[in-house]
């Protein structure tokens, strides 16, 4: 079911999937989550997450916002991509600009974690976002940092098929279990549901897009290496991120000069989960910026 309105037009849909059907591509599906109304912001999670990752600020952000929380194609309950359309970067980047075409919103503001922040940045290098939050995004690593985090992401989709579900959810139920199924991810992995422990080891287990976007990593096109000048954009980084070392974020200040470089004290790498008051207070100045702009 495709959600199309304005931007202040209140919209409360769940569970809903839209059909993109992008000039020179196959169709394809993704399914999304959408609450509030106002100026429209879309979120992106990571690899082997789901837009559920978001919950934390969602609401909070839909009492100001139109918000769209998509499963990236491959991830969630969004069937992957066509095999002759793949995975590359050159690729999402435009099936996702149209997607939200599909969606009745023209340039969003886009906020992103992980896989997710590499693609707002390439959203915003396209023209498709009017601001970009980045959260711990991809594509500023050297290569033993690459290496390193393909390692902990490899080990962590590894251990989660080699669990059944009735595991998973015997070790989600203490806090000892969720620390061990998720602490490379959260820096506070105790305060996580059950529900949302099993849902996500589930999600990522289940994620028909984690190889082939795991595989496109390797490629020089990964690597995020443009300005941003005259975009408003805010870098926020985890200092306890164990995917992707915090030492990152100098590198994206580097390359992008004009962004804003935000530490996030006490925070793993989906920051949003560990510390959401301040996650949606980034989004939110950064939304600001806009408007001061």
């Amino acid at each position: 079911m495709s959600a199309v309105s304005s931007p202040y037009v209140p919209v409360r849909t769940s569970g809903s999937v839209v059909r993109v059907s992008p000039d020179g591509y196959p169709p394809f599906d993704v399914a999304y989550e959408r609450r509030g109304s106002g100026e429209p912001v879309v979120l992106l999670h990571g690899i082997g997450h789901h837009w559920q990752a978001w919950e934390p600020v969602l609401t909070a952000l839909a009492s100001s916002y139109d918000v769209i929380a998509l499963d990236l194609p491959g991830f969630g309950a969004s069937p992957g991509l066509p095999p002759e359309t793949g995975y590359a970067m050159e690729t999402v980047v435009p099936l996702l600009g149209a997607a939200f075409g599909a969606l009745g919103v023209e340039r969003p503001h886009v906020v992103g974690n992980s896989l997710g922040g590499l693609l707002a940045l390439e959203l915003g290098l396209l023209g498709h976002a009017r601001t970009v939050t980045a959260l711990s995004p991809a594509g500023f690593w050297n290569t033993p940092e690459r290496l390193l985090a393909f390692g902990v992401l490899r080990g962590m989709r590894a251990g989660a098929q080699a669990m059944p579900d009735a595991l998973v959810r015997q070790l989600a139920r203490t806090a000892a279990g969720r620390t061990a199924l998720t602490s490379t991810i959260y820096a506070r992995p105790g305060a996580r549901s059950p529900e949302s422990v099993t849902a996500e080891t589930k999600a990522l287990r289940d994620a028909i897009g984690f190889w082939p976007v795991l595989r496109e990593g390797r490629r020089p096109g990964a690597r995020f290496r443009a300005d941003l000048s005259g975009l408003p954009v805010t870098i926020g980084w985890g200092d306890r991120d164990r995917v992707l070392l915090r030492r990152q974020g100098v590198r994206a200040k580097r390359t992008i000069p004009g962004a804003r470089l935000v530490r996030l004290p006490g925070c793993g790498h989906v920051p949003m989960n560990d510390d959401p008051a301040t996650v949606t207070r980034v989004i939110t100045d950064t939304l600001a910026r806009t408007a001061a702009g």
